[in-house]
């Protein structure tokens, strides 16, 4: 096995993360320092991250109802909550799978799968998510057009999205939005770009998951059918 995907599936990092450890020669393999990302492990080997000594652990994979007000990063130098800190009932370390803005609120996965990680994440797997948006002033049908066709951002023309009017009140629009792509904040920037300003943002379901039962700031486990047809999903999307 490979020493980055040993680190993903030991719950370190993600795939990608776990890569830029290793290169930034935070990894040790027998006492010996390793920089090479095709590095592979032989049985019997002691990897060492952090003064630590990894051994891959048991995969879990929750859902969590994130609240707004909350990083999905790990570690914050501004001391805000995170939301591994909703998780005092999980002993085992898991990271966000792809992530919310700090004022975002919703769906997140967590893991401590790198591969699944990945596989969710990664632009080539066209993974669904589902967001409701509450935009200031009312979006007109050309404008939804526009958001469903693609919009013009600074790191490319958006995908094709599916985009409906839910309701309309005192100047503001409430839209659904259903995208495939994981640019970041894409949502804000892509209402944005057409003239409504995002003033409240959840994710309310990616792939066939929502928030069904799960109040917010509360998780569940997925079930093993529930990730094991994600995985599929992934990589059927990926061919």
């Amino acid at each position: 096995m490979r020493l980055a995907k040993y680190l993903a599936e030991s719950g370190i990092s993600s795939r990608r993360q776990a890569e830029r450890l290793i290169t930034q020669g935070k990894v040790k393999v027998n006492d010996k320092t390793i920089t090479e990302l095709a590095f592979t492990l032989k049985p019997g080997d002691r990897v060492e991250f952090a003064g630590k000594i990894i051994e891959q652990t048991d995969k879990i994979y929750l859902l969590l109802h994130k609240p707004a007000g909350y990083i999905s990063s790990l570690a914050d130098p501004q001391g805000r909550p995170r939301v591994i800190d909703l998780l005092s009932a999980v002993n085992t370390r898991v990271f966000p799978v792809g992530r919310l803005d700090y004022d975002t609120e919703g769906l997140l996965l967590l893991s401590n799968d790198g591969e699944f990680s990945n596989l969710m994440t990664h632009p080539r797997y066209l993974i669904p998510k589902k967001y409701e948006a509450w935009v200031q002033g009312l979006v007109k049908p050309d404008t939804i057009r526009q958001l469903e066709q693609g919009v013009a951002l600074e790191d490319g023309i958006t995908a094709p999205a599916r985009v409906r009017l839910l309701s309309s009140k005192k100047g503001q629009s409430l839209l659904e939005l259903e995208i495939h792509e994981g640019k970041k904040r894409q949502i804000k920037r892509m209402c944005l770009a057409v003239g409504h300003r995002v003033t409240k943002l959840k994710r309310t379901a990616l792939a066939f998951l929502t928030l069904e039962g799960v109040p917010r700031g509360q998780f569940r486990f997925l079930t093993a059918s529930e990730v094991e047809s994600l995985i599929m999903l992934a990589r059927q999307s990926g061919k």
